[in-house]
């Protein structure tokens, strides 16, 4: 808890709710219930700020599945080939603090809230990370050899993010997502 969130709670009389959520509803671990609803996402946000505070919030994505519950205290996510500019893993070089938000916009409309130190692994470390090679080759299988690196992140807080302001989403085909799928969508390539 930061020094504003105090203050902001006296300031507004919300300590005593506060307090509730911090007792009943925050933990610094990964529970059972936690490593079942991260085994069924496909995807997350992830914050990341550098040492001065600039903030950076990217979307990572891929199978259900794709963040690995390592322990109660770690979990981790591939890093895929992206545009190059490496604006969460620079983040994560100068600032180890990281925000992890997954949400079932899908069936249950709840999410969950990761805060914690992050740390950049190469594929080859892997292994003294999970001491099992068979898992680091399922681990391979699933992503398609398309990790580039991992991210490691040691949980301080893990705590819901209730449905009352989640809406319900539906997924779409494969061929409605591939008709939106342009990296000028937002029309900000320059014109030649």
């Amino acid at each position: 808890m930061s020094q504003g969130e105090r203050e902001l709670q006296e300031k507004f009389g919300t300590k005593r709710r506060a307090k509730a959520f911090y007792d009943n509803q925050m933990i610094d671990y990964i529970n059972e219930q936690m490593k079942d609803f991260i085994k069924n996402q496909q995807f997350m946000f992830v914050s990341t700020s550098d040492r001065h505070g600039n903030c950076d919030s990217t979307f990572r994505s891929g199978q259900k599945g794709f963040v690995y519950v390592i322990d109660e205290h770690r979990v981790m996510y591939p890093e895929y080939r992206g545009n190059g500019v490496m604006a969460s893993l620079g983040n994560i070089s100068e600032n180890p603090h990281v925000g992890l938000l997954l949400v079932d916009f899908l069936e249950d409309q709840v999410g969950l809230h990761i805060n914690g130190g992050a740390e950049i692994v190469e594929n080859e470390e892997l292994i003294s990370i999970l001491q099992d090679k068979d898992l680091v080759g399922r681990l391979e299988d699933m992503h398609q050899g398309k990790a580039e690196r991992w991210v490691v992140v040691t949980v301080d807080e893990a705590y819901i993010h209730c449905s009352k302001h989640i809406p319900e989403l539906r997924e779409v085909s494969k061929m409605e997502q591939t008709q939106k799928n342009s990296g000028n969508y937002f029309k900000v390539k320059k014109e030649k």
